[in-house]
């Protein structure tokens, strides 16, 4: 058998070689996963079975062609929630909390999930507000699929509704939430091996400028509330990418979104846009 520290050892020094960002931490989690055990069980120095140390081997050896951790691991968490990802799915971000934390702050009785992926979004507000009446889109059939597996494990299955497209038509919501596809074409060189290499590149890229996707969103928000003579008040809220923010508040005015706010993350990036109509 193997020893725990002298594994993490080498496979953080093979990581490390690889470029990879944080290999100590992969490392940590690689093994973990390998083992059932814990982490800090681990560092502390425990003996590996054989089949767990044959495990953790073809684990590095994913991890070192840089696939995420995420995708080899099986799953991700997000807020208070655990959810299964796999290549279908963007792996979803801590800045995306965002999201969810302003429809907490709100409290609204309905909530649209426009783009859902993994459902990180649409599952985290009902898992968090309880009385709210969750509706979860994608235009992607093989994300939905992996939405309605995570909403099933986490027992949530007959809280949020799930369908196909963009605004469900004949139905206004009191908070639209939307982390669309925001990369600009001429940004996608610079990005990690992690992000081009293995996660759905059509849920990344929007266009020249990296707006396509909420330009197209934003219209289509236009022609929905054209069709009523008194809609509710809605408040839509966008996550966008750094610098995007004073561009999509523009956006958003010229639209006829009111009262636009800016949000920053927690590393001071305006990270999300909010208006109200």
């Amino acid at each position: 058998m193997t020893p725990s520290a002298d594994a993490l050892n080498a496979a953080a020094d093979a990581l490390r070689a690889a470029g990879v960002e944080d290999p100590r931490l992969d490392a940590e989690v690689l093994l973990a996963a390998a083992t059932g055990e814990g982490r800090a069980a681990l560092v502390a120095g425990t003996e590996i079975e054989p089949a767990a140390s044959r495990r953790f081997g073809e684990m590095v050896r994913r991890r070192l062609r840089r696939e995420p951790v995420a995708y080899i691991v099986g799953s991700k968490g997000f807020r208070g929630i655990e959810l299964a990802v796999d290549p279908q799915v963007l792996i979803p971000r801590p800045e995306t909390e965002l999201l969810v934390e302003l429809a907490v702050e709100r409290g609204p009785a309905t909530v649209l999930d426009v783009g859902t992926g993994s459902g990180a979004i649409a599952l985290a507000v009902a898992d968090e507000l309880p009385g709210c009446e969750v509706t979860a889109t994608d235009t992607s059939p093989s994300a939905l699929g992996v939405a309605r597996v995570n909403a099933e494990r986490l027992g949530l299955g007959e809280r949020v509704r799930f369908l196909p497209g963009t605004l469900p038509a004949e139905e206004d919501f009191e908070l639209v939430l939307a982390n669309l596809p925001y990369v600009a074409e001429t940004e996608w060189s610079s990005l990690q091996p992690e992000v081009t290499r293995w996660e759905p590149r059509q849920a990344l890229l929007a266009g020249p400028d990296g707006l396509d996707a909420i330009r197209a969103l934003l219209e289509e928000c236009g022609r929905h509330f054209d069709r009523y003579a008194n809609p509710m008040t809605t408040a839509l809220a966008l996550e966008v990418g750094a610098g995007q923010a004073p561009a999509v508040a523009t956006l958003m005015e010229e639209a006829g979104w009111l009262a636009i706010e800016v949000r920053r993350d927690l590393a001071g990036i305006e990270r999300v846009v909010v208006g109200e109509r």
